[in-house]
C-alpha cells in the first residue's frame, strides 16, 4: 500500500474511527486520557488544511496527521489497524512524513508518546527517533509524555512497506 494524502472533502468519519479504535487500548493505561476523545471530523478536516493527513487503504488501514512547526514536522495520531500491524504501514507513513518534511525544508521529525506506552517508545527508537524531552500535562506533577525527534535524511531512503 502506498500512502495517499487525504484532502477535504474526505471520509473523515473513517479516519476518526480508525484513530478511536486503535487508541482505545490506552484507556486506563494513560493519564490524562488521550486527546483523541476531543478529536472531531471537523478537526481532522482543519488539520488537513493546515498540515497534512496521510492514509493507507482503502479501506483505511493506517493514518497519520502531520503538522508543521518552526523547525520540524510534528507526527500525530499515527494509527495502524491492529489486523494490519507488522506489515510496515507505520514505517511507510513515517517515510512519507520524512518526504513531507524535506519538501517543506524542515530538518527534523518530532512526535510525542505517553510515558506509560513503553512499546510505542521502543518502536519509535527502532525507527531512528531519540528522546529529547519529557513533559507534564497541565495539572500533573510528573512527566506524562516523552518527546522524540529524528533528523530528516537529505535523500529519500528506500522504505520497505512489506
Amino acid at each position: 500500500m502506498t500512502p495517499l494524502r487525504a484532502l477535504d472533502p474526505f471520509d473523515w468519519p473513517a479516519v476518526l474511527g480508525l484513530i478511536r479504535a486503535e487508541f482505545a487500548y490506552m484507556e486506563g493505561r494513560i493519564d490524562p486520557p488521550s486527546s483523541m476523545h476531543r478529536l472531531t471530523e471537523a478537526d481532522l478536516a482543519a488539520k488537513a488544511r493546515i498540515g497534512e493527513i496521510w492514509v493507507m487503504g482503502p479501506p483505511i488501514r493506517a493514518c497519520v496527521v502531520l503538522t508543521p512547526q518552526a523547525d520540524s514536522l510534528y507526527i500525530g495520531k499515527l494509527a495502524v489497524d491492529s489486523a494490519h500491524r507488522g506489515r510496515g504501514l507505520a514505517r511507510a507513513l513515517i517515510g512519507q512524513a520524512e518526504r513531507s518534511a524535506r519538501a517543506r525544508g524542515l530538518a527534523a521529525l518530532e512526535l510525542e508518546t505517553r510515558v506509560e506506552l513503553v512499546e510505542n517508545q521502543a518502536a519509535f527508537v527502532r525507527m531512528g527517533f531519540y528522546e529529547i524531552a519529557r513533559r507534564a500535562h497541565a495539572g500533573f506533577d510528573r512527566p506524562t509524555s516523552v518527546t522524540y525527534r529524528r533528523a530528516v535524511a537529505t535523500t529519500d531512503p528506500e522504505i520497505d512497506v512489506g
